[in-house]
Formats: structure tokens, C-alpha cells, sequence
């Protein structure tokens, strides 16, 4: 089944190139099915790639979905036009109201800032907290995943001496987790942050299980069934040049930066590097999709359910 966008948002086109299974409104409502309600709490600077990566993902999956795009109230943003803004997001006060089978809510550049030193932090911490009577499960991303731990668990984030910066093996952990469902042993996941949160910092009596974690770049992915709370620190929804982007942005501003790790063929950044982590990113994301389906109440309003066993 198809994914269910706004019309006219910029990743649209490229997504039909791409043969993601797209579907417009009217037909959308001639399906006698209700489709998974997902927001996307976007706070990355570029919008429209962000938007073009979790549409990708999410149309990887089996069911109807309908992504609603929200922003943050208390900010607003500086790199993506105010048109685009107005024409395709909605302010989370204007959709607390409602209930969501998922929320997804992203990374955004501001790792080193203290966390209570963010302009919408009060926000945020109150999306959590209304994450937990109005949302089914949701999936935090990378410094998204920091703030969620951060908040539901008071576990701190650390600055890294240099940039982890690469796409690193990860072990698989967790075997009987539906989020793992079809994993290998072994799988690579791009990484790129400056900041960490550390294993020794999980709370123990939380509930909190580790699915998926490196020697090199540490924790990577965590689930938290009290919270229905899923914490991932990297980013399998990157594209392929996303981190060569990343690199040549830093090198043109001057500053020092290794080449990304296992990333470029003989770690030469003139070559073309290879998508090692596509297959996983949309099984990730197709689990957690039909983890959602199973626990998620058919009635909008009956949400959230707790989670039955699958």
C-alpha cells in the first residue's frame, strides 16, 4: 500500500521517479481501510530532503499511511521558505488535539548546546509528554533521540573530542524484537554526530533494551517499551551522498574534518561512494510499522493502547 502525501510537496515528484508507491487524496478515500496516521516533527534545517527521506522510507511499508508534516510553535525556521512552511506544515499547537498512531521526530543541528539551552526545548518536552496519551509509538532521531532519553530518563549526552563520522559496523542485538525482524548479524549504519550517550548511563530498572550498537561509534539503537519510545542515534534513512554532502560542506567552511569512515571506496572522497545500509533502513522502518499496526487501536481516539504481545 502507498503513502499518502501532501499534494504538491517537493519530494513528491522525485518519490514517483523513484517508484515509491505515492496516492492522492481521492484515492485515498475510495480505499475502504483506515491508514496509519504518522506526524513528522521535522527540526532539521533542510526540510524538503528530510521530508524526502522519511516519505521514501515510509512508502516502503505494506499499509496506507497519511504523514502529516508539524513544526515546532515556539521557532521559527530560518533555512526553509515561509511559503513551503505555510503551504505543507502545521504548528504543534495546532495539532495536539488530535491523535497520531506515530510520531517521528528528527535530529537537528545543535548537539553541542546544552539541552535547556534550546529555543523550543519547553516545547519539545511538552510533545513528549502529550506523545504519551496522544501517540501510539513514536521514533526519535538522532539528537531527537538524545532529548527524548534526556527527558523521560535523565540520561545526559557527552561531546565527542572530533566529529563520528562514517558508516560503521553495527552488531545486532535483541534478537526477539520485532524491530530487528529480518536483520543480519552485522549491518553498517551511517553516523554522523558530535555528541554521545553512553551504555553505563541507561537507567536499569527502565526497561530499556539495546538492539543495535558499534565498538567504534557506540549506542545506536534502543527501545523503550514503557515509553513506547524507540531512540535512534544514527541514521539508516540517509541518502547515499548525504555524508559526502556533509564532508564537502566542512571542508569548503575550513574546518578540520576527517574523511567519513567505510564510506568512500578506498577512502578516497573523489570516488563515488556505495549504499551499503538502503536494505536496512526500509526494513527498520518497515518493522516498526507493522509493530505499530499490531498494537495501534483502530479507533483514533482509542489511542494510545497498551502493546499486546505479537
Amino acid at each position: 500500500m502507498p503513502i499518502k502525501v501532501p499534494d504538491n510537496l517537493p519530494a513528491q515528484a522525485v518519490l514517483e521517479d523513484e517508484g515509491v508507491l505515492l496516492i492522492n487524496e481521492g484515492a485515498a478515500l475510495r480505499q475502504d481501510v483506515r491508514p496509519l496516521e504518522i506526524a513528522l516533527l521535522n527540526l532539521m534545517p533542510d526540510k524538503i530532503k528530510t521530508e524526502m527521506q522519511i516519505s521514501r522510507l515510509l512508502g516502503a511499508t505494506p499499509l496506507q499511511i497519511e504523514l502529516s508534516l508539524v513544526t515546532t510553535s515556539s521557532y521559527a525556521p530560518k533555512n526553509t521558505s515561509a511559503e513551503h512552511m505555510l503551504a505543507f506544515y502545521q504548528p504543534w499547537e495546532e495539532v495536539k488535539g488530535r491523535k497520531f498512531d506515530g510520531l517521528i521526530i528528527t535530529g537537528a543541528p545543535i548537539e553541542t548546546l546544552p539541552f535547556q539551552d534550546v529555543v523550543y526545548w519547553r516545547e519539545l518536552t511538552r510533545i513528549f509528554d502529550w506523545s504519551q496519551t496522544n501517540v501510539q509509538e513514536t521514533y526519535n532521531i538522532c539528537w531527537g533521540a538524545q532529548a527524548a532519553l534526556q527527558h523521560f530518563h535523565g540520561v545526559p549526552k557527552y561531546e565527542l573530542p572530533q566529529k563520528q563520522f562514517g558508516v560503521y559496523p553495527h552488531r545486532v542485538l535483541g534478537g526477539t524484537d520485532g524491530l530487528l525482524r529480518g536483520f543480519n548479524d552485522i549491518i553498517p549504519v551511517p553516523v554522523s554526530r558530535h555528541t554521545e550517550v553512553r551504555g553505563e548511563d541507561l537507567p536499569k530498572s527502565a526497561g530499556l533494551e539495546v538492539l543495535l550498537d558499534s565498538d567504534e561509534s557506540g549506542l545506536s539503537l534502543i527501545r523503550d517499551e514503557a515509553r513506547r519510545q524507540t531512540y535512534m542515534f544514527n541514521h539508516l534513512e540517509y541518502d547515499t551522498d548525504t555524508l559526502a554532502n556533509e564532508y564537502q560542506r566542512d571542508v569548503a567552511s575550513g574546518e578540520e574534518i576527517d574523511v567519513p569512515a567505510y564510506y568512500f571506496p578506498d577512502d578516497d572522497p573523489t570516488k563515488k561512494p556505495i549504499n551499503t545500509w538502503r536494505a536496512h533502513g526500509s526494513l527498520l522502518f518497515v518493522n516498526w510499522i507493522n509493530d505499530l499496526y499490531q498494537s495501534t487501536s483502530f479507533e483514533l481516539m482509542q489511542i494510545p493502547e497498551r502493546r499486546r504481545a505479537t
